[in-house]
């Protein structure tokens, strides 16, 4: 129900930024958060931003490189992506958390109902 786009091939120290586009009736009371998962990997929680925007949470490997934000005119979230690295890349998930009004976001997957397809980021060294 959810669909991530905007992922691709970057170079190292460049940007790219990701979308994931909510269903309406969701969007406006869950939390959404971004995982990611490398070959071989764990999936792992990226960042994620509250219900109604007011907090956004991040892992300490991408903090101060990453941003979060929401478009509410369009159910849309965004990953905002600087200063990319090579250990980056990964298929990056949005997924939507599991209780409605939470300003949380929680790092496990399991706590998150919804999930898109994934969108692919490659950075090259």
């Amino acid at each position: 129900q959810l669909q991530a786009s905007g992922g691709g091939l970057a170079q190292a120290g460049g940007f790219l930024r990701l979308s994931c586009v909510v269903p309406e009736r969701i969007f406006r009371s869950y939390a959404t958060g971004w995982f990611r998962q490398a070959p071989g990997k764990e999936r792992e929680f990226v960042g994620g931003i509250s219900w109604n925007g007011g907090r956004t949470y991040y892992a300490d490997s991408v903090k101060g490189r990453f941003t979060i934000s929401r478009d509410n005119a369009k159910n849309t979230v965004y990953l905002q992506m600087n200063s990319l690295k090579p250990e980056d890349t990964a298929v990056y998930y949005c997924a939507t958390e599991g209780i409605a009004g939470s300003s949380w976001c929680p790092a496990t997957a399991y706590e998150y109902d919804y999930w898109g397809q994934g969108t692919q980021v490659t950075v090259s060294s």
